[in-house]
């Protein structure tokens, strides 16, 4: 009798391990606002199997959790962050300074999607950022949930609450696939002030 309840209790536990093992990597737990793995960027985190057959399943659940529709690497590759270059959560309550320079793609742009990992509900016209309106030098944009009185790009977050961030590189060049690591210059995201707060 005692073996049953040795195996059954072995049996629980493991079901037990294994449910908390796939629903995290998966990204089903309350407040895990992680989106890929593989490849670690400043902050930004992507994979290049997405949209192949190498995917993993843990990549695969993410890419449906989040709402991608992941074109092969050859297309386009995909990073995310939700959190600031400090590593803290990013918040709809706080502003942020997002700036890079050229990078390695014929087109990228990079987009704000709520806790509900949707575009906030607003009018604002000012959920992306893209490539059209860089140039090819540095640039820089504020995410803020009202439009910055400077003149600079804008993302606003709106309504989004705890959100986060997905760049992506279309048509990425040679270098961006095969030495990631070397060839991205991912942007970083500084936090300016929060309400409440004295920076």
């Amino acid at each position: 009798m005692k073996r049953i309840f040795a195996f059954a209790a072995a049996g629980i536990v493991g079901s037990a391990i294994g449910a908390y093992s796939a629903a995290t990597m998966s990204g089903l737990l309350p407040g895990d606002r992680r989106t890929m793995e593989g490849i670690s960027i400043s902050g930004w985190n992507g994979s290049l199997d997405q949209g192949s057959s190498d995917a993993s399943p843990y990549v695969r659940a993410r890419i449906a959790r989040h709402g991608l529709l992941a074109m092969a690497k050859s297309e386009a590759i995909y990073f995310t962050r939700a959190t600031d270059d400090a590593g803290s959560p990013l918040r709809e309550t706080c502003r942020y300074r997002l700036s890079g320079g050229p990078l390695p793609a014929g087109w990228w742009s990079v987009t704000l999607y709520d806790a509900d990992n949707f575009l906030p509900d607003n009018d604002d016209e000012a959920l992306s950022y893209d490539a059209s309106r860089t140039g090819s030098g540095r640039w820089e944009a504020e995410i803020a949930p009202t439009r910055p009185q400077e003149e600079i790009g804008w993302i606003s977050s709106r309504n989004a609450g705890q959100f986060d961030l997905t760049l992506r590189l279309y048509m990425p060049e040679p270098g961006a696939l095969s030495d990631p690591l070397d060839a991205i210059e991912a942007p970083s995201l500084e936090r300016l002030a929060c309400e409440g707060e004295g920076q």
